[in-house]
């Protein structure tokens, strides 16, 4: 019962809100929004409490039949087990801080009903897609979360931008969706049921079967694993579908924590954990995701070191992170990946809303380069943004050590080739994160004020809606390392995880990931302190060196500040392609074929029709002399048959 209220709470005040909202207007929007997020946040806490250390037993809660068309029958259930009750005691309890935060972020909005509508029924369809028992109803909150996204992101509809941004992650993510879509369908094709406990009790015996891919045959598992990954990509923004997420920050700052920190971004990891009994038997499919998920780490880095604007630079540490991830999905650790998915959830969502708090007080200002010398105007603000950083930057005893070093290790304990990439990727993706961390602190915090005079009389700490959320979330970034790395990664992860993540018997990366040797678990911290070292080298101490290096290595910095040109690259190959074809099938086979001959028909009847109306003068003598000419032309006729 508690966990079928912490799933519908959300849609409950999202409905009040979105049908009632300029009739009992903002103040009881969000009250109604937030007390059902509160109450939410509580019963998925109390649900996950109760499973995991209250001896509470996993099952399925059925709601009711769905879908019944001859063989095939699905119905709303909800899956309770340990990896859907930790997504929906997160995502409820983060979504609520949020929801808070937004009364001081939002307040001089115009729209406040409808944003707090909106984020409450994205809750509701991550929390669908989280504790879905089959992969329609999965896909269901999938796509939930896409459109709820769109609305979010293009909240601020009368800026083109914000309009742009929101059409592209749309449109991005049906790359990816229709990649998952034919999944399951192959998945249906496969085993004859789209339920998860139908599926994965019959892994064992559909291992050997084959599907033709152009006149080759594959293994199924492997088919389905990547056309499950190919989804994953699109809602998880690894490279290739990655493009969306930066220019998604075009959203409301609260859009941002919620949707690209803490959940929706990380429901191809989901994904990837809840299908873990098919994925372990597809080892060419788990090839796939560690290499995509090692390079998307990599990428994002390079890419975080040279940008100005404090939420992309954020976006694109979430698109490392989420990297990291599936590096760990990749090589069979499911659990890590679970667990980094966890602690990143607090210290991302904590730096996202720092962030907010920074353009708070700077009067909506986002480039860090027009930032600097405010610390002592916001210390509170300044020192949650060191607790994310240093979280994100793996330092112990944070949280994001624990996860992040988890992850390489598991790589490194995997032996694959693959999987040595994916940690060689790591490590230097390690040594970056640190760097470009400290780079946004130090550009944002220290040195001489470079805002103007106006700015920096107005910076003032943001008020207590706002921070005391800020507190909540580095209390989570501090604790839930070591409060959880024991339980979800020990040699005793099963009882924790039970049957939630089954792992092929060969799979014993968990094990041998606590025997590495003492240098590559030193390895992503030592990297960590020297990426920190070298940032306050670069902007505190020696500041002119980034503008030499600029200078000096101009080409691969606008390499990178152009993103890897992954924009002009799509837009050369894919989008000015595709709207010059559309162009000429609108006007050539469109215009003039298809609407040219009915048109054309209906022109000459008109042009007949004009020529003939002239013989209508009104004068009897030209209809007399008509009438003449009729009667020879009769008589003449008639002569001739005659």
């Amino acid at each position: 019962m508690l966990f079928a209220v912490a799933v519908f709470a959300p849609l409950l005040g999202s409905v009040i809100a979105l049908l009632l909202g300029r009739a009992i207007g903002d103040r009881a929007c969000q009250a109604v929004t937030i007390g059902c997020m509160a109450l939410a946040s509580v019963c998925g806490v109390t649900a996950f409490v109760t499973l995991v250390y209250g001896g509470g037993s996993p099952g399925v809660v059925s709601l009711g039949d769905w879908i019944q068309a001859g063989s095939f029958h699905t119905q709303w259930a909800l899956r309770y087990d340990t990896l859907s009750a930790v997504m929906v005691a997160m995502v409820t309890f983060i979504a609520t801080l949020i929801h808070i935060y937004s009364i001081g972020y939002m307040s001089h909005d115009r729209s406040i009903w409808r944003f707090f509508s909106y984020l409450s029924l994205f809750t509701f369809a991550m929390l669908m897609l989280v504790t879905a028992d089959n992969l329609l109803q999965l896909f269901f909150g999938w796509e939930g979360v896409g459109l709820a996204s769109y609305l979010l992101i293009g909240f601020w509809y009368d800026r083109p931008k914000a309009c742009a941004a929101a059409m592209k992650a749309f449109i991005v993510n049906r790359v990816g969706d229709l990649g998952f879509a034919v999944g399951i369908a192959l998945v249906y094709a496969t085993f004859g049921s789209i339920d998860f406990t139908t599926i994965f009790a019959a892994v064992p015996a559909h291992q050997g079967d084959m599907y033709q891919v152009f006149d080759v045959s594959w293994r199924s598992f492997e088919v389905i694993g990547v056309l499950l990954f190919i989804g994953a990509m699109g809602k998880s923004a690894q490279l290739g579908l990655h493009v969306w997420l930066p220019d998604a920050m075009e959203g409301p700052t609260p859009v941002s924590a919620l949707i690209h920190a803490a959940t929706m971004v990380t429901a191809g990891v989901f994904l990837m954990a809840r299908m873990s009994p098919l994925l372990d038997f597809a080892p060419g499919a788990l090839e796939i995701v560690t290499i995509v998920g090692a390079s998307t780490a990599l990428f994002a880095a390079t890419v975080g070191c040279v940008q100005t604007d404090i939420k992309r630079i954020i976006a694109y540490s979430t698109c490392s992170q989420l990297g990291y991830m599936f590096i760990a999905a990749g090589v069979g650790a499911y659990q890590a990946s679970m667990f980094h998915l966890l602690t990143h959830a607090f210290f991302k969502a904590l730096l996202f809303l720092g962030a907010g708090s920074v353009i708070h007080a700077m009067s909506d200002e986002q480039d860090i380069r027009r930032m600097g010398g405010i610390w002592k105007l916001i210390p509170l603000t300044y020192a949650v943004m060191w607790i994310g950083n240093l979280a994100l930057s793996g330092i112990p005893p944070f949280a994001g050590y624990f996860s992040k070093d988890a992850i390489l290790e598991a790589a490194w304990a995997s032996h694959a080739g693959y999987a040595h990439y994916g940690f060689w990727c790591g490590l230097v993706a390690a040594f970056l994160t640190a760097f470009y961390s400290w780079r946004l602190l130090i550009l944002t915090f220290h040195g001489k004020p470079r805002a103007d005079a106006h700015t920096m009389a107005h910076v003032h700490e943001s008020p207590a809606v706002m921070t005391v959320p800020l507190i909540l979330l580095a209390i989570g970034a501090v604790v839930t390392g070591f409060a959880f790395a024991e339980q979800m990664l020990g040699h005793d992860w099963m009882a924790f995880w039970g049957a939630s993540i089954q792992l092929n018997p060969a799979n014993q990366v968990l094990h041998e990931m606590h025997d590495v040797p003492e240098l590559v678990a030193l390895a992503p911290t030592v990297l960590g302190g020297l990426g920190i070292a070298l940032a306050y080298l670069f902007y505190m101490f020696a500041p002119g060196i980034p503008a030499f290096l600029g200078t000096r290595f101009g080409a691969v910095h606008r390499f990178l500040l152009n993103k890897w040109y992954f924009d002009e690259l799509y837009g050369a190959v894919i989008v000015r392609p595709l709207m010059g074809l559309a162009r000429t099938l609108w006007i050539v086979a469109d215009a003039q074929i298809i609407d040219g001959m009915p048109n054309g028909v209906a022109g000459l009847t008109a042009d007949g029709a004009e020529q003939i109306v002239k013989v209508q003068t009104g004068s009897i003598a030209h209809y007399a002399f008509a009438m003449l000419i009729g009667v020879v032309f009769l008589v003449t006729v008639y002569l001739f048959i005659r």
